[in-house]
């Protein structure tokens, strides 16, 4: 019950990064609140601790980037010892997404706003989304005040009654309330209905996620969200909350971290000593096939064996990408190419993404089937969301993991360790992940 006592002893006493900085009141108990913009903003804040993580297990697990120095070679075979790791990446990705969905429900039960609730909503099910995609089944708490006494809410419930029962609901709550707006980079109707559909081909289900991310693809542009015409423009704190940013974690050196450790632009560059060349050769080999790519100067740097995308000297003011548009295209193409459309249709999509990247659009006279145009697409994702944290999680969707990683996973290892100290603290109520 670990999480829940931590939880519970700091809520609603955390404030968010520009430009959502406003403290809370100071107050007795949060049911006596009636202004709940503070308890929203430490909803937002605590998505932070989650981003780091969650950009190691996306790439560094996947075939992006290398660790070099023992144990967190670990990352790279395979086995039971990830739990080494607990305490830098796991511990804290679970406990800040759990701080994030009390915050979320002290304000959805509480707040009258419509719209904060529907940020609240949105915050939820992005928490919860990212919890089931790196442990599978974990604990649900949708109350603002769960029992300290009561240990049987601490059970891990499926991960397919999380999608059914909070995150799809909570998403569909949040399209029906949010504007398509993006104001401050707080959450809109678009970000929702980007990560609805985007949670729809998680699950598999193409059909139900192809009017989600059809209707963030032909908005766009009248909500103010398009491609930048330069890449490299997508990335960098001058850069942050540019048009083609739909939802991102907003990240200040002026506001306390609760993250102690290095951050995702540390690692990607090569800056912390587990790591100082972190280019796994195997992404050099991919946008070796892929000659005159305008993406290749922005993602790697073979000199240093390192990624510039996030440049140091922004640091620690670097916000971190949750969804952008040229996600939610090639989501959307692999949707319909999915569901039956031709290739020309399903190509004809990633033709604005393959321009911007100096590259000629793909033929469908030679990509002529579905399975081909399916690996043209995911071979687009790898290149186009380098260092985004999404490369692990796209590998275990698409059954890719063996073929591209080059070795037989056991696919117990497609999740990752439950950290230890929840399962003691809850004397065993929360269960370990099978193989650790």
């Amino acid at each position: 019950m670990r999480t829940f006592y931590i939880i519970l002893a700091s809520l609603l006493f955390i404030t968010a990064c520009e430009p959502l900085e406003q403290f809370p009141p100071n107050i007795a108990s949060s049911n006596s609140l009636t202004d709940y913009e503070g308890v929203l903003n430490a909803a937002y804040f605590y998505q932070h601790g989650s981003v780091t993580p969650m950009a190691v297990m996306g790439d560094f697990r996947a075939d992006n980037a290398l660790m070099i120095e023992p144990p967190y070679t670990e990352f790279d075979l395979f086995g039971p010892n990830l739990t080494a790791m607990e305490d830098q990446f796991f511990g804290p990705f679970y406990t800040a997404l759990y701080k994030s969905i009390l915050s979320a429900n002290n304000v959805i039960e509480n707040s009258k706003n419509p719209t904060e609730v529907g940020q609240a909503k949105f915050l939820r099910a992005l928490s919860y989304f990212k919890l089931v995609r790196v442990f599978g089944d974990v604990t649900v708490n949708l109350s603002a005040a769960p029992s300290t006494t009561d240990g049987s809410i601490l059970v891990r419930q499926p991960a397919a009654t999380e999608y059914s029962n909070v995150i799809i609901p909570d998403l569909q709550d949040a399209i029906a309330v949010l504007d398509v707006k993006i104001v401050d980079g707080r959450a809109s109707k678009y970000a929702a209905q980007g990560l609805l559909g985007k949670v729809y081909v998680q699950l598999g289900d193409f059909s139900s996620a192809e009017p989600h991310l059809a209707a963030v693809v032909n908005g766009a542009a009248a909500a103010g969200i398009h491609l930048q015409s330069n890449y490299a423009d997508i990335f960098g704190v001058e850069n942050d909350l540019n048009p083609e940013i739909i939802f991102a974690t907003q990240i200040s050196s002026s506001v306390i971290d609760e993250y102690g450790f290095s951050e995702f632009w540390s690692w990607y560059g090569g800056l912390d000593t587990k790591s100082l060349q972190p280019l796994d050769p195997d992404l050099i080999a991919a946008f070796d096939a892929s000659p005159g790519d305008l993406r290749r100067a922005v993602n790697i740097d073979t000199d240093k064996m390192a990624s510039p995308k996030f440049p140091q000297t922004g640091g620690p003011d670097h916000d971190w990408i949750e969804l952008r548009l040229a996600d939610v295209i090639l989501l959307y193409a692999e949707t319909l190419n999915e569901t039956g459309a031709s290739p020309q249709t399903v190509l004809a999509l990633l033709d604005p993404i393959r321009t911007r990247a100096g590259l000629d659009p793909l033929d469908p006279a030679l990509l002529n089937s579905q399975a081909l145009v399916r690996k043209a697409i995911q071979d687009e994702r790898r290149l186009e969301l380098a260092f985004e944290g999404q490369r692990w999680f796209d590998l275990v969707r698409t059954g890719m993991v063996n073929e591209e990683m080059g070795v037989t996973v056991d696919p117990r290892y497609h999740l990752f360790p439950i950290p230890i100290s929840e399962v003691l603290a809850s004397f065993g109520v929360i269960t370990q992940n099978d193989g650790y």
